[in-house]
């Protein structure tokens, strides 16, 4: 497809944020709750609960899938340690993300991380075979596409790169932009404008248009 025009609205949009895809509220102030009290065994749901989310984030910002994974079990043990001073009337996803994220700038600051397009790629996932010839297209299209804003967002600094996967890959709300990031909830917009116009250049420059 080369020389083509890409729209990188083709990317697969972030899952619906429905409560089953959640520990329920109650249920893991419940759970934090126990693990407060020493029993380690409740955290489990809860990793179970953020692992592909926290992913994602990790994958997003680092590039490498297999430093993600590194990072993400850093970031569960950092966060099982912190639990003593958690205060569970707080919310407990931008706390975690929070220290995901804190985990993923200490990891590119101390080594040499290649953003690997390559990995990033999950495969089409479906085969001319399948008999569905339309769905097959349409997905080359968006793994293409994928490709495309992966390849992108790796030029982009870190500051930049961060605000985009939480907001346009993972669809958090400005709010919890704010506190995963510590910065006023204005301040997430002004930058967040910024990085997209950043983000418009890079792909222009790649044969690709920003809607």
């Amino acid at each position: 497809m080369e020389g083509s025009v890409h729209r990188w609205n083709a990317v697969q949009p972030p899952p619906p944020r429905l409560p089953g895809e959640r520990v329920q509220q109650d249920i893991e102030r419940a759970l934090i709750l126990k693990c407060k009290a020493g029993d380690a065994r409740f955290f489990e749901p809860i990793v179970r609960a953020y692992e592909p989310q926290g992913l994602r984030l990790a994958t997003g910002m680092l590039g490498n899938p297999e430093d993600a994974r590194d990072v993400l079990q850093e970031a569960f043990v950092k966060a099982f340690q912190a639990l003593r001073q958690f205060e569970v009337e707080r919310a407990f996803a931008p706390w975690f993300f929070q220290i995901l994220r804190n985990q993923c700038r200490d990891w590119l600051r101390g080594r040499k991380v290649r953003f690997q397009v390559e990995a990033l790629d999950h495969g089409v996932g479906f085969t001319a075979a399948s008999g569905d010839v339309e769905r097959y297209r349409q997905a080359v299209a968006r793994s293409d596409a994928q490709r495309i804003l992966w390849k992108a967002l790796g030029e982009l600094p870190i500051e930049q790169r961060e605000l985009l996967v939480l907001k346009e890959i993972e669809g958090f709300r400005y709010a919890e932009i704010a506190s995963i990031l510590d910065i006023p909830e204005g301040t997430v917009a002004s930058r967040l404008f910024a990085a997209r116009q950043a983000l418009r250049q890079v792909l222009e420059t790649q044969g690709a248009t920003y809607p």
